[in-house]
């Protein structure tokens, strides 16, 4: 091999890039990685590891109102912000350079494109290899709102690392980054409007989800502006105001954009190769996350479920392919939380989507706070927690569940067992719960599937 000769590239160091390289390297193969900007990528520096850092002290804070014999503790912009930046490491990735360059893998910084199968190129550094993986993540969308460009915008970026906390905020968007955005801003005291084209949050969830939703963040005096288009932006002095379809006008210090991502394909090279990228830039792969071209993807740049979890998922799908032990990629339990207080968490499909699919369902609810003891033992007086199940009426198996609920995000993972393994309900009710805790909730949820 020359020394710019690899087994393998890995474009874009996020989670999935990461995973990727760790494991090529462990298998001792020649490994070259390239990142543009820093290595941790938008989820370590812009993105999951900030918000759920400033997410945390705003749901203590709450957690402690809520139960009796504890002083709620006021929050500490400063002492939160201080928290967060060290874990985003100060926007310094010195340490993860060196980590890899001791593992044997060549760190290369800058814009790579692809020139031609098995070469990549960047800054006019040519670098030969047997395979390319490509791990560039996602952008943010960016609406076409008249004006929008004149006002003070923040995409997950500057939500994530603003050093002071703005006074008013308009967020642009009803997904499950616009409820987050909108749950810290407002507990560390900012005041909040949400605005969301749909008549309700979280349209890809449950209809009651996106209620349940709506009512928390109502008791968080976070104003929601829902089924309201915004159709024009303007500025005027040091505010940028949005004015929406129905009329009125909303007036901020900053606009926040939560409009989605777009696979980050541009620019790569992709289009001369033999590849697939469909009409929103996503890099079509198989169910192994080859491209085809000695190309794989892994991650938000492949468009399937982009979250941080299934980047790291489909870069062990990859990886395990080029080292010859292939495993098929499966997407049907991939679980979904919204991070706040309390977690909505959901796995598999809903309900609309199994009908729609043609499959006869049965479903079931349960108000956890009216079934079960634990939300009386952590706090006291717990609302709005609730548990729902989705089945399959011929298979008796269920398809899909979600949850809003404290710490949610730990217990769906029963229901992703479930669904993944094909566990018949029969056997999950033979399943034995701790008592007291939110899990027992799944025995009255499938009792409710046999009624």
């Amino acid at each position: 091999m020359t020394d710019d000769a690899y087994e393998a590239v890995v474009i874009g160091m996020g989670p999935g890039g990461e995973v990727a390289a760790t494991r090529l390297l462990q298998a001792g193969k020649r490994v070259a990685v390239v990142e543009r900007e820093l290595i941790g990528g938008e989820c370590g520096y812009w993105a999951c590891i900030p918000s759920k850092t400033l997410l945390r002290p705003v749901e203590l804070a709450l957690q402690a109102a809520a139960a009796p014999g504890v002083t709620t503790p006021p929050l500490d912009w400063e002492a939160a912000r201080q928290w967060r930046d060290a874990m985003v490491r100060h926007l310094d990735d010195a340490k993860q350079v060196a980590g890899y360059e001791d593992q044997g893998a060549t760190v290369v910084r800058g814009e790579a494109r692809i020139v031609g199968p098995g070469v990549v190129e960047v800054d006019g550094r040519r670098l030969v290899t047997q395979h390319v993986i490509v791990a560039t993540g996602s952008r943010p969308v960016v609406p076409e709102i008249e004006g929008l460009d004149e006002c003070t915008v923040w995409t997950n970026r500057e939500a994530t690392g603003f050093e002071e906390v703005p006074g008013r905020v308009v967020v642009i968007g009803a997904s499950a980054v616009a409820v987050e955005v909108a749950q810290y801003l407002a507990g560390y005291g900012a005041q909040v409007t949400l605005v969301g084209r749909g008549p309700r949050l979280l349209r890809r969830e449950e209809p009651r989800v996106g209620e349940l939703a709506a009512e928390h963040l109502r008791a968080r005096g976070i104003d929601l502006r829902l089924g309201a288009g915004p159709v024009r932006a303007f500025k005027d002095g040091a505010d940028s105001s949005l004015v929406l379809d129905d009329g009125s006008v909303l007036t901020a210090d900053v606009l926040v954009l939560a409009t989605g991502r777009r696979p980050r394909t541009e620019g790569l090279g992709l289009e001369e190769l033999e590849v697939t990228l469909d009409g929103h830039g996503a890099l079509a792969v198989d169910e192994h996350c080859h491209a085809g071209a000695g190309v794989w993807g892994v991650g938000d740049v492949t468009g399937t479920a982009m979250f941080t979890h299934v980047a790291k998922y489909q870069a062990r799908i990859a990886t395990a392919a080029i080292l010859g032990r292939p495993r098929t990629a499966r997407y049907d339990s991939v679980p979904r939380v919204v991070f706040g207080h309390p977690e909505i968490a959901a796995v598999g499909m809903i309900e609309e989507q199994a009908v729609a699919g043609g499959r006869r369902v049965r479903t079931s609810q349960v108000d956890l706070t009216a079934a079960l003891a634990r939300p009386w033992t952590y706090e006291e007086e717990p609302t709005g927690a609730w548990l729902g199940l989705v089945a399959d009426a011929d298979t008796d198996l269920l398809v899909g569940a979600w949850a809003v609920a404290p710490q949610a995000s730990e217990w769906i993972h029963q229901a992703a067992l479930a669904i993944g393994a094909a566990i018949p309900i029969d056997r999950l009710l033979d399943h034995v719960p701790q008592f007291p805790t939110y899990s027992e909730g799944f025995v009255p949820a499938l009792e409710g599937l046999l009624d």
